[in-house]
């Protein structure tokens, strides 16, 4: 094992885990980051975003979070902080252990073996996919292309003078389909449960009563679109009927990658999002969450952000509390 202790780790290579690597370096404070495997990255939410409209300045990125993540991470490398920062390119971490002496020890994807003060988690979200036919597949080639999505905040604007389509059984699914018909007056709105029951309180089905939203609830056995360019044309039904839309929203509920955090004993909610305080530091001392895996955010770039400065420089304070009373007694 490797005897030097680094001040910080930071784990996942995200919107929140960039951040965190640039807070906690413009702070001069010591960062090992992990910013994970391509195995890790291709289940990431980030990896797979394209464009992103609802933040200024991000607009014309070909990939709005990759891109400027990659010119974050290039930077620091090249400023005067670089070594303060060692990025561990294409590793994640397997396990994290908190150690008798208070340090924790990180074990990377590679197998190696580190030691740091403070823990960092941005692991992240994925969305859950649905089934079409026996298989996630299908769905993905519109999902790349974003004309099936997944953020009613982020890409709502989308659906505009557009057929639409929410495949999703419970109350949240209702919702977006509520307040998409609300926001943007949309020709149809059909919800589609994929032969799940419909799970609506009484509330939601007056409302989509009201709007004349569409409820089938049989299997969905085949998308219907062109795969080469993602454009959706629609959906068919076990019982052969064709259900028209240009744009879907999938809302399914997501998977939390929040497993390093729960074999440390950090406390998740009925969700399984990481609760932490108004800082990011979780029930352990010294391990902080940050962007879509910590409980009670947005799951946005900006509340990422924000976020992450909050965890490295409520870090900082206490490092900088440390090396104060070393100086005073």
């Amino acid at each position: 094992m490797q005897e030097k202790i680094y001040q910080i780790v930071i784990i996942g290579g995200g919107a929140a885990g960039v951040m965190a690597s640039l807070r906690a370096v413009l702070n001069n404070d010591e960062v090992l980051f992990f910013p994970g495997s391509t195995k890790n990255k291709k289940k990431s939410r980030d990896f797979w975003v394209k464009r992103v409209e609802n933040m200024p300045g991000f607009h014309t990125y070909e990939k709005a979070i990759e891109h400027p993540n990659k010119s974050t991470l290039e930077w620091i490398e090249s400023s005067d902080f670089k070594n303060r920062f060692t990025n561990m390119q294409n590793r994640g971490v397997e396990h994290i252990v908190k150690m008798p002496e208070g340090y924790f020890k990180i074990t990377d994807s590679m197998g190696a073996n580190y030691k740091a003060e403070f823990v960092v988690i941005c692991t992240g979200i994925m969305d859950i996919q649905p089934n079409i036919a026996g298989s996630i597949k299908p769905i993905f080639p519109y999902a790349n292309a974003q004309t099936v999505d997944y953020c009613l905040r982020c890409d709502g604007h989308h659906t505009i003078a557009k057929d639409t389509a929410v495949i999703g059984n419970g109350k949240g699914a209702a919702w977006v389909a509520i307040m998409l018909v609300e926001r943007y007056q949309l020709p149809s709105m059909t919800i589609l449960t994929n032969g799940e029951e419909p799970n609506f309180d009484e509330d939601v089905q007056v409302l989509i009563k009201l709007y004349k939203i569409k409820i089938i609830s049989e299997e969905i056995i085949e998308i219907l679109g062109d795969t080469k360019r993602g454009e959706l044309q629609g959906f068919k039904t076990q019982s052969g009927q064709d259900i028209t839309a240009q744009f879907a929203f999938i809302s399914l509920g997501t998977m939390v990658y929040n497993q390093l955090a729960v074999t440390l004993g950090a406390a998740v909610d009925n969700r399984g999002y990481v609760i932490s305080n108004e800082k990011g530091m979780t029930n352990i001392d010294n391990v902080y969450v940050a962007g879509d895996i910590r409980a009670g955010l947005k799951k946005q770039i900006y509340t990422a952000w924000d976020s992450a400065v909050d965890a490295l420089d409520d870090i900082n304070s206490k490092i900088r509390l440390e090396k104060r009373k070393k100086l005073l007694f």
